[in-house]
């Protein structure tokens, strides 16, 4: 069994780290944190990439402080754009916060962590107090040493404010509230949260004399485009379901390239190095059948929406590009499929191709079904029929129209 810095460096999981030597992670108990803001009402699969190494922690025995940025959050964290982000209200944030929590016990569940709230620790600070007792020990020259600093003062940014300048003196004293309440000495962050982590372990150093560290995992980038992974046609890949149906959750992992897989199923699954190497393995002889997409995108899918959806998802799949009948779907599997292509009420195969807008004409509908290209639930028709209800007509390989009563 590997020992867990073995573990994050064969997956590529390690992009910067305060430790002198990385197996220090072997050899001693961590209370670490990782937090996300409630900017938005969901995680997207870059944060689920970080939070993958904190799975791993967890697994080797480290206990897991996980943050939701009540008050960060307030402020909003500085991306690098060039404008300032839109302030949200606070029952804004009190829903996203709610909503990230529960998106942590589904990934983390039947795991050891504690939910955090960094506003619960903000509520009550002074501002005269915060200013003595933490900004005083914040060098300005760190600061403005920043990225996201240097993109919006230099050519072409729009500035910046006071309020999200602060946001990584924020941050750190984060961790040093949860260093000095709960004994944390690490944070793990994504690598774009290097700095506000040295914000922390700075601020621990020089008001408490403790030792802490940090450990960032790398972005996720797409070898060929160079651009951050996580985005589809649709835009980014969220993980809450409402906003990235499982359906679309699933495809976007089927769907990726093979080199960008074999990263892939290192970052986000739990799977071994054996396991990994022999799936590697099996899909390099037979790369057509895409084995090693199909692996990850089961594994992922089920670590964020459960086996069960997972499972309803694959059998929507396997009827509209495989070989499946529609008859196996439940009932459950037809209203996913219904949030993903064409529902309508039509009594016949043409009426619902026009009105689907699959076809411009009467005419041209009854053309393609007299060319066997048109299929009702599996099966080519000859000529128009009525239609007993729920139906999946198919036009080619990739226009699909529901009908229901």
């Amino acid at each position: 069994m590997m020992k867990l810095s073995e573990e994050l460096s064969w997956r590529g999981l390690i992009n910067q780290t305060t430790y002198k030597n990385i197996s220090d992670l072997d050899n001693q108990h961590i209370n670490f944190y990782f937090g996300v803001d409630p900017s938005a009402s969901s995680m997207t699969i870059g944060n689920l990439a970080a939070a993958m190494v904190v799975r791993h922690f967890i697994n080797a025995g480290h206990s897991a402080y996980l943050l939701v940025g009540g008050a960060t959050g307030v402020i909003g964290d500085p991306d690098g754009k060039k404008d300032e982000r839109r302030l949200k209200t606070l029952d804004e944030i009190n829903y996203n916060k709610a909503k990230i929590s529960k998106q942590y016990r589904a990934i983390f569940d039947r795991q050891e962590f504690k939910i955090v709230d960094n506003y619960d620790w903000f509520k009550d600070i002074g501002y005269l107090d915060f200013l003595r007792d933490v900004g005083k020990h914040t060098s300005m020259t760190q600061l403005l040493g920043r990225d996201f600093v240097q993109q919006r003062l230099g050519e072409g940014g729009s500035g910046i404010s006071y309020a999200e300048f602060s946001y990584s003196l924020m941050q750190g004293y984060d961790f040093l509230n949860l260093y000095r309440n709960h004994g944390v000495s690490l944070q793990l962050a994504g690598a774009d949260q290097w700095g506000n982590c040295l914000a922390g372990v700075d601020l621990v150093r020089r008001i408490d004399g403790g030792e802490a560290h940090a450990l960032s995992t790398p972005l996720v980038v797409n070898k060929n485009t160079g651009v951050k992974f996580g985005k589809s046609e649709d835009g980014a890949v969220w993980l809450d379901p409402e906003l990235t149906s499982p359906y679309k959750f699933y495809q976007f992992w089927l769907n990726v390239d093979d080199d960008m897989a074999e990263s892939l199923i290192k970052i986000y699954t739990l799977l071994d190095k054996n396991s990994v190497e022999l799936i590697i393995s099996k899909h390099n002889q037979a790369r057509s059948e895409r084995g090693l997409q199909k692996v990850l995108a089961r594994e992922v899918t089920d670590l964020v929406h459960g086996a069960a959806r997972r499972q309803s998802v694959e059998r929507v799949t396997a009827v509209l590009f495989g070989k499946e009948n529609f008859s196996s779907l439940s009932t459950d599997d037809i209203s996913e499929l219904a949030n993903e292509i064409p529902v309508l009420h039509m009594g016949t195969v043409v009426g619902a191709l026009v009105a689907a807008g699959v076809v411009a004409s009467n005419g041209e509908a009854k053309r393609l079904i007299s060319a066997g290209a048109i299929s009702v639930n599996g099966s080519r028709i000859e000529e128009d029929m009525h239609l007993s209800v729920p139906s999946l007509i198919k036009k080619g390989k990739n226009s699909f129209i529901l009908v229901l009563q």
